[in-house]
């Protein structure tokens, strides 16, 4: 790895102001014995989680209580969103053995309910599907009693690769959004809105026509630019295409070379886009400043499985 570190590349910025960061964003690291456990799990298990190549702000209290997003196919992106701390450049072969080893490490944390996303590999021939297939095989196979969320990538759109991950059947399938669609060729240059949209559609279909009980889960961030009309529109096309659970957050500049904040967005604002997406009719709106797509994961999901035995309008009270 050290022979290439030269062509990691972080991508380039159009920042031209820097915003102060309001009192409610700022979250107190956490350290001591629980937190440096984990981190030493993860080095010795060789595992890699966004939690630390995303400069997650919510990592601390994660680690803390034992439980990350792991994050399988390397550490290095073949995409560079100008939001994303993840490295980008030449990546590494798929490591067979990966699978395995997250599931032994669930196993080890007795976790409840595990949440895997993936760096993107445009490069592979099956995009890494066969990898999200095998890791949730490895996890159902070592811990029977687990549920399992995948973040996934869009594999350029072939329905192949989505369909092995399917076949998987994870209990939450998610791939997220990121912005509205106005801000994708500056935030998302090598992804398509309506690409991702199909994705979620195509999951919900092929869920109800199995017969599987699978949730579909998509995230935004608020402060790249959006408004909120443009905000409640793509929640809008969130309930048309069949998403069950919407995560919304507030953007975080992660480094200078990065997109700007262009604003921080209140707290009662991320209350107010909550109600709108209900209204909608979606049932799961998480929203506020440190939401993320994975943090408090098993809470979203079993937050919405209550709510199927309610009518949309009561999933509000």
């Amino acid at each position: 790895m050290a022979e290439r570190a030269d062509t990691l590349k972080t991508v380039k910025s159009v920042r031209r102001n820097h915003l102060e960061k309001p009192g409610w964003l700022k979250v107190q690291r956490r350290g001591g014995e629980s937190y440096q456990e984990m981190k030493l799990l993860l080095q010795t298990a060789k595992l890699n989680t966004i939690c630390e190549s995303g400069d997650c702000p919510n990592r601390g209290e994660c680690f803390s209580n034992k439980t990350a997003t792991f994050m399988i196919m390397g550490h290095v992106c073949s995409r560079k969103c100008t939001f994303c701390n993840v490295l980008t450049g030449p990546a590494d072969p798929l490591d067979p053995e990966e699978p395995r080893r997250i599931a032994e490490t669930v196993a080890h944390l007795g976790l409840r309910f595990a949440v895997v996303t993936s760096v993107n590999r445009d490069e592979h021939p099956d995009g890494g599907s066969a990898q999200f297939a095998a890791t949730i095989h490895w996890i159902r196979k070592l811990n029977p009693d687990c549920g399992v969320e995948v973040l996934i990538p869009d594999f350029l759109g072939d329905p192949g690769q989505l369909n092995k991950v399917l076949a998987a059947r994870p209990e939450v399938l998610a791939h997220n959004l990121e912005t509205v669609p106005r801000l994708y060729r500056e935030v998302r240059p090598q992804a398509h809105y309506q690409r991702s949209l199909t994705l979620l559609k195509e999951t919900r279909r092929w869920a109800d026509a199995s017969g599987v009980t699978m949730r579909v889960k998509t995230g935004i961030m608020l402060g790249l630019g959006e408004t909120f009309d443009e905000v409640v529109e793509l929640m809008g096309d969130c309930f048309e295409h069949g998403v069950d659970i919407l995560t919304v957050g507030q953007y975080l500049q992660p480094t200078p070379r990065h997109h700007e904040v262009v604003r921080f967005w209140e707290p009662s604002e991320f209350d107010a886009i909550a109600a709108a997406g209900r209204e909608l009719g979606l049932r799961w709106v998480e929203a506020g400043p440190l939401v993320r797509s994975s943090y408090h994961a098993r809470e979203q999901a079993e937050g919405y499985a209550q709510t199927i035995e309610q009518p949309a309008a009561e999933a509000d009270d």
